[in-house]
């Protein structure tokens, strides 16, 4: 039963006498200078996501101006408030551990305080998909932006975007090709600007698939965060906001499983993060419905990879706007959308891509000549991975992605670093590097940690690449034949905690396959004597929900409990 109430009258105060909750909420609200005649417009909330510590986030400011520009302009009231804000390099142990935190801040502040509709302002990581999470549970009318990629650097003539080259430069320097002197440059160089990364990262990925499932006004994904039309783009939205509230224009209208399988389909065709998969079926499972991990892998057969970007290509974000931004990509792949779905505007997909304008450019490649076939992610099984895991196969070396090789297997992050560059560590360049419990829980937080480096005296060899498999993420901004989100999690009892040195681990792409050849008598041998790694002050707070809460990955790293349908845990 929806609340009937508008402006000021939703959400009362529970004080037992709804009028004097009203007259109350009025005597304060016009502490801050508002008119009588103000309070009786459509009240239109707007998160304000700027921090300090987050540099993605630094024109929020500037962007939330806009938005009350055109909210007024439209006859509402803007009125922002604080949500919790979260930078990638700013977390720990990681921001997807604070995800879910800043979903429930999204959600029950859109609950507890009057809004007919509310403006995300998204941006780094994981802000995107905590928003859209909120705002799908609050089931308020919404509608998102980003604060938009950052412009590219430049180092000694050489253009750079983070964090691939973040990544690229810092693996030169463990080699011993760049010094001391010049890396601390180049950190200068690499972020010259407010904004989120402007490469094929999570960011860019997610404020890509979110236009793709209405989320957003068409062209928002792609614009450089310094530019003008990305204040526009904010303007607009704040007068589409207004527009939503009358219309009582819901999340849970515009994310349907439909409009989720156009998002699985553009982030196939862009080259997105493997992230995406994970924060998209988290969004789902707050609207009721799961993602059909089938689904991504077919898709991921029939849809090319057509846009020229990092990590994939060698473009970025920057060029995709002036190639027309998303809608370009998905004027390409138009036969395969569902283009009937509802967006944002008001108007369809369909009639979206009609009415975007079109021209020659090179960012944005024909379905004939694509950057990559075959798709962007695959989905592996196995029984390594009984439930999936995935690999960026557009980022990977095609020549490692049919592999057999001997595991040197890491314990935890620990381990790892402990270890990884030890002179007398027994690898070598076919091996396959295994972390264990650097999952969901293992870790805990899931970390971005499945870009296991090249041990350093491979590196000082000259290897570039090698399998490497985990219960981790990646960053989108990596590259790499590397597999992640193995499920169940080392930490749960999955057979990634089975594995030991020297086993001999098979990775078959083309066949969807990663496969453990030790015999099943040996693996319920080493299961007898498994036990899970321990954490400390698992019993409180936040960290105490975390663990009882958390799901795998297949079912995006929620809270089961935040869940429209919360899964029955004997099953799992």
């Amino acid at each position: 039963m929806t609340d009937a109430r508008k402006g000021m009258q939703k959400g009362l105060a529970n004080y037992g006498d709804a009028g004097f909750s009203l007259f109350l909420r009025k005597a304060f609200i016009k502490a801050m200078g508002y008119s009588e005649s103000a309070l009786e417009r459509p009240i239109i909330g707007i998160t304000n996501t700027y921090s300090g510590y987050n540099a993605c986030h630094r024109n929020v400011p500037d962007l939330i101006e806009a938005i009350k520009r055109g909210v007024m302009l439209s006859g509402g009231l803007p009125i922002e408030f604080p949500v919790i804000s979260m930078h990638e390099a700013f977390s720990h142990p990681t921001s997807m551990f604070l995800r879910n935190l800043m979903s429930m801040d999204v959600e029950e502040l859109i609950r507890a305080q009057p809004m007919d509709a509310v403006v995300l302002i998204g941006g780094c990581d994981k802000t995107v998909p905590a928003l859209l999470m909120g705002a799908a549970s609050a089931d308020v009318p919404a509608i998102l932006t980003v604060t938009g990629p950052m412009i590219a650097g430049s180092h000694r003539g050489e253009r750079l975007g983070a964090c691939t080259d973040c990544r690229r430069l810092w693996g030169q320097h463990r080699a011993g090709a760049i010094d001391e002197a010049e890396i601390e440059d180049i950190s200068g160089k690499l972020a010259p600007g407010p904004g989120t990364c402007m490469v094929m990262g999570t960011a860019s990925t997610m404020a890509l698939v979110a236009e793709a499932m209405g989320m957003m006004l068409p062209g928002g994904a792609a614009i450089p965060a310094v530019h003008a039309d990305r204040l526009r783009h904010a303007e607009a939205t704040g007068e589409r906001a207004v527009a939503i509230a009358r219309e009582e224009l819901r999340p849970s209208r515009i994310m349907t499983p439909r409009s989720m399988q156009n998002a699985l389909r553009v982030l196939q065709a862009v080259g997105g993060s493997t992230n995406a998969v994970i924060h998209l079926a988290a969004i789902a499972g707050r609207l009721g419905f799961d993602v059909d991990m089938s689904d991504l892998d077919r898709m991921g057969a029939e849809t090319p990879v057509l846009v020229d970007l990092k990590p994939t290509g060698k473009s970025y974000m920057e060029d995709l706007h002036k190639a027309g931004g998303l809608n370009t990509v998905l004027r390409e792949i138009r036969d395969l959308l569902h283009t009937d779905c509802m967006t944002i505007s008001g108007r369809t997909l369909g009639e979206e891509i009609d009415a975007a304008p079109s021209w020659r450019q090179d960012t944005v490649r024909p379905v004939d000549n694509p950057i990559h076939s075959g798709g962007g992610i695959r989905l592996l099984r196995g029984n390594l991975a009984p439930n999936g895991a995935v690999i960026k196969q557009a980022a990977a070396t095609p020549s490692l992605l049919k592999h057999r090789g001997r595991a040197v297997v890491f314990a935890s992050l620990a381990d790892m670093a402990e270890r990884i560059d030890l002179p007398d560590l027994d690898v070598k360049a076919d091996d396959v590097l295994v972390l264990q419990n650097a999952g969901p829980k293992g870790a805990p937080g899931m970390p971005e940690a499945g870009y296991l480096p090249i041990p350093k005296k491979l590196a000082a060899q000259g290897v570039k690449d090698m399998v490497r498999i985990s219960d981790a993420r990646m960053s989108g901004t990596a590259f790499g034949t590397i597999v992640l989100h193995i499920s169940p999690e080392a930490a749960e009892g999955g057979p990634l905690g089975l594995v030991r040195d020297g086993d001999e681990i098979e990775l078959n792409v083309e066949a969807g396959l990663l496969t453990l050849h030790v015999p099943d008598a040996e693996l319920a041998a080493r299961r007898s004597n498994w036990s899970p790694v321990e954490h400390a002050d698992i019993d409180r707070g936040y960290k105490g929900l975390y663990f009882q809460e958390v799901l795998q990955a297949e079912y995006g790293c929620d809270f089961n409990f935040l869940r429209k349908h919360p899964l029955n845990r004997k099953s799992l």
